[in-house]
C-alpha cells in the first residue's frame, strides 16, 4: 500500500485520532479511551470520546507553549520531529504524575492518560492551572530510546579480553 493510499484510508477510518498515538503504540502509556486498529499491517489508535480527545489536545497545546525552551524551538505550532513529540507526550504525562503524587516515583509507563488528566484538572482547577514548571522538568529529563550508536558505545565487554581482537 503506498503512503498516500494509506493516509487516505487512515483518515477515513480514524476520524477521532488519539493525540497520544505515538506513546500508546510504543507502550509508554495506555488509556481507557484508546482503541487500537490495524490497516495493512500498520497500527493506529482511535479515541472513543470527544471530551477525552479535546482534553488531551488542550493539554498538549499548553505543553508545547510552555516547553519551547526545553525543546529548543521557538514556534509552538510547528510540526515536531518524533523524538520531541515523544518528549512532550511522555515527559508531560510523567510531569503530571509527579505533580499529583510528589512522593511517589516517576513511573516508566502511564497506565491511563485520560484518568490522569481528569484527576489533574479536578485537583488544580483546569489545564491552565497545572504546575507547568514541575511538568517541564520531566519533559527535559525524559530520554527516549537510545540510538544504535549510543547503545553500542554503552555496551561494555562481559569478560576480560573481550575488547581485544582475536
Amino acid at each position: 500500500m503506498d503512503q498516500d493510499a494509506f493516509r487516505d484510508t487512515y483518515n477515513a477510518v480514524n476520524e477521532r485520532r488519539c493525540p497520544y498515538e505515538k506513546s500508546v503504540l510504543t507502550d509508554n502509556c495506555g488509556c481507557a479511551r484508546a482503541e487500537r486498529f490495524c490497516i495493512a499491517e500498520r497500527e493506529g489508535v482511535h479515541c472513543t470520546a470527544d471530551a477525552a480527545q479535546a482534553r488531551c489536545l488542550g493539554f498538549l497545546e499548553q505543553l508545547r507553549g510552555q516547553a519551547r525552551f526545553a525543546l529548543r524551538t521557538t514556534d509552538a505550532h510547528a510540526s515536531l520531529p518524533h523524538a520531541k513529540a515523544m518528549r512532550i507526550q511522555v515527559g508531560g504525562l510523567r510531569g503530571v504524575h509527579a505533580a499529583l503524587a510528589p512522593d511517589a516515583g516517576i513511573p516508566a509507563r502511564i497506565d491511563d492518560v485520560d484518568g490522569l488528566l481528569r484527576t489533574a484538572i479536578a485537583r488544580f482547577g483546569g489545564l491552565a492551572n497545572l504546575p507547568y514548571p514541575q511538568i517541564i522538568q520531566q519533559i527535559a529529563a525524559y530520554k527516549g530510546r537510545q540510538s544504535f550508536r549510543e547503545r553500542r558505545r554503552a555496551r561494555k565487554p562481559t569478560e576480560p579480553g573481550d575488547d581485544e581482537p582475536a
